[in-house]
């Protein structure tokens, strides 16, 4: 997401949530963007109920891309079933019935 709209969602103060990987990425309209994850772990935003703190705060606050999750060009994005708590847990009930099935 963009720096700008970092600095807005950190100033609302949420408790667990934090930014990685600032970069220069003339795409943004700051020149930066940072991520709010690493690697393969959930968003740092997410809360323990699996639901985005931002969105509970103000929707509009959301990054777009953020919005869109777990949809990239009107599909399901391919790693939302690492990153999406409940795209991740339909996917792991779809792979132990496949299990099951074999066994």
């Amino acid at each position: 997401m963009d720096l700008d709209e970092a600095k807005k969602i950190l100033a609302l103060g949420i408790k667990g949530g934090d930014f990685f990987h600032l970069e220069n990425d003339d795409d943004y309209p700051s020149g930066y963007r940072v991520g709010t994850s690493v690697e393969d772990e959930p968003c740092s935003f997410i809360t323990p109920g699996g639901l985005c703190a931002i969105h509970k705060i103000d929707y509009n606050l959301k990054p777009e891309h953020c919005r869109e999750f777990p949809y990239e060009k009107d599909k399901l994005s391919p790693i939302a079933k690492y990153l999406c708590v409940i795209v991740k847990a339909k996917y792991n009930k779809k792979k132990n019935q496949r299990k099951q099935r074999r066994a």
